[in-house]
């Protein structure tokens, strides 16, 4: 990534242009996971000819207000400690949670989406699914999320897609690469490839539509119960 990316201190100086373009920040309760998904569409998305910026929050990239250019923005973003984004990745265009498929990380990440949309009055996110068997895994567990978003927080929860359990993600790791740029053929890549393709069709959160995040203490304290079987 380190030619393909800009480097987060020029790419922060740069921000400060006035051109419109995307800002998408990635969340969840598997910062390894949230790390690779988010580096691994960034590859992807340069694959496609677009300019992107990935900035790590892990890593303390700091900044509270940008004007974006013709560019993708990609935010691996830290919640606080009642789920609320920061205030550079609370005026994202796009918000994405990243889960895996074992029926723990699909609780947390239930738990993680109803303290963003209390936080936030989020009125829609994206679900991505890392490192699911197949499709029909997938599916089951998107479908799931999204009716359960709908019926006990009114939130409109999407499918930003899956990405296959793929062994070549470790050696891409040894490689110090994605598996996007080291191995473009793998299962993997694909899929971010076609999530990186459809990140840039998906409708944006109306401008003036983020509303401040609420000060600690002020999040909704109520409950729905929730369910996942993993079958």
């Amino acid at each position: 990534m380190k030619k393909s990316v800009t480097d987060q201190a020029d790419g922060l100086r740069r921000l400060m242009l006035s051109s419109p373009g995307r800002l998408v920040s990635v969340v969840g309760s598997d910062p390894v996971s949230v790390a690779s998904v988010t580096s691994n569409l960034a590859a992807a998305l340069v694959q496609q000819g677009k300019e992107v910026l990935l900035l790590d929050e892990h890593d303390g990239a700091q900044a509270v207000q940008v004007d974006r250019e013709q560019r993708l923005v990609l935010i691996n973003a830290v919640l606080d400690k009642e789920g609320a984004l920061s205030r550079l990745a609370a005026q994202a265009d796009n918000i994405v949670v990243v889960l895996r498929a074992n029926a723990a990380s699909i609780k947390e990440s239930y738990a993680c989406i109803k303290r963003l949309h209390y936080a936030h009055a989020l009125q829609r996110l994206h679900v991505l699914v890392n490192g699911v068997a197949d499709a029909v895994e997938a599916q089951r567990i998107l479908a799931n999320l999204v009716h359960t978003g709908n019926r006990y927080l009114g939130l409109a929860v999407e499918s930003a897609g899956w990405v296959r359990a793929d062994p070549l993600f470790a050696q891409a790791q040894r490689l110090n690469l994605t598996v996007v740029e080291a191995f473009q053929a793998s299962p993997a890549a694909t899929d971010f490839r076609q999530i990186a393709s459809n990140l840039l069709e998906w409708p944006l959160l109306a401008a003036g539509g983020r509303p401040p995040s609420r000060p600690p203490g002020t999040i909704a304290s109520q409950n729905a119960n929730f369910r996942m079987e993993m079958r």
